[in-house]
């Protein structure tokens, strides 16, 4: 059995910082970082009600397919992805899906027909996941999760890749590596994605794949390249019906 984090509440019995509860979120939880994509994203769920919005961190609760599915963003990076991810565990979430946008990096993520990525790993380029389990213990998405949005996408035909993700802390240290004192590295490593085919650069998949991993619960993630678009919102959806119909007949 997985071992689980020590729940941290308010007075109140809720969830530090995300501030729900048990019964408050769906099993299948939509995790994008920008706490106003949450509205969005929301409008695709039957019957939505907003549940909580502290911080980063905004739910939203509906149903798809009868099932009760959530949204709730993370923020920026892996520390508040981490927590985000350890609350909603707390409060019953056991398969989630990051939405969001990324940058290219190999020369495969330039072919401008590509909409974005379905991540199907991490590199590990932060420093949050090295508190949950040493470097060298992969983060990847589960199989489930992906093979369901890599089903969707092939469904509608859209043009999503699949590969690896580089997960960094540091923004301006990829867009402006050379007012870093650190630049000779920042190229170094940032040459490395590149000749390594890592298809995505963004700041939260690592945790998310880290944390769902040795807490027993099941994490995937599709990125839009550039700016976020309707079709990236619709393949996660459309993922999460075709788990809920597999899980019931589980």
């Amino acid at each position: 059995m997985a071992i689980q984090s020590k729940e941290v509440v308010t007075e109140d019995g809720k969830q530090y910082h995300i501030r729900c509860s048990k019964g408050d979120v769906g099993r299948y939880v939509l995790v994008p970082g920008d706490p106003f994509r949450t509205d969005k994203i929301a409008q695709y769920f039957d019957n939505p009600v907003l549940v909580a919005h502290n911080r980063e961190h905004k739910t939203w609760t509906g149903t798809l397919n009868g099932e009760k599915v959530s949204v709730t963003s993370t923020g920026m990076g892996c520390p508040s992805a981490a927590i985000a991810l350890e609350e909603l565990i707390h409060c019953g979430a056991d398969t989630f899906i990051r939405v969001g946008t990324c940058g290219r990096i190999c020369p495969e993520s330039y072919n401008e027909e590509l909409e974005g990525v379905i991540i199907t790993g991490a590199v590990r380029d932060e420093g949050t996941t090295v508190h949950y389990v040493p470097i060298e213990y992969p983060a990847m998405a589960d199989r489930h999760v992906t093979d369901a949005l890599a089903q969707a996408c092939a469904a509608k035909g859209y043009r999503f890749a699949e590969g690896i993700a580089q997960s960094k802390d540091s923004f301006y240290g990829q867009h402006d590596p050379d007012s870093m004192p650190n630049s000779g590295r920042l190229h170094q490593r940032w040459e490395a994605w590149e000749k390594s085919g890592v298809m995505a650069s963004e700041m939260e998949t690592a945790a998310l794949f880290i944390v769902s991993s040795i807490r027993g619960a099941r994490a995937g993630a599709i990125m839009a390249y550039g700016s976020m678009n309707d079709h990236t919102i619709e393949l996660a959806c459309d993922a999460i019906k075709l788990l809920i119909e597999r899980d019931r007949k589980a």
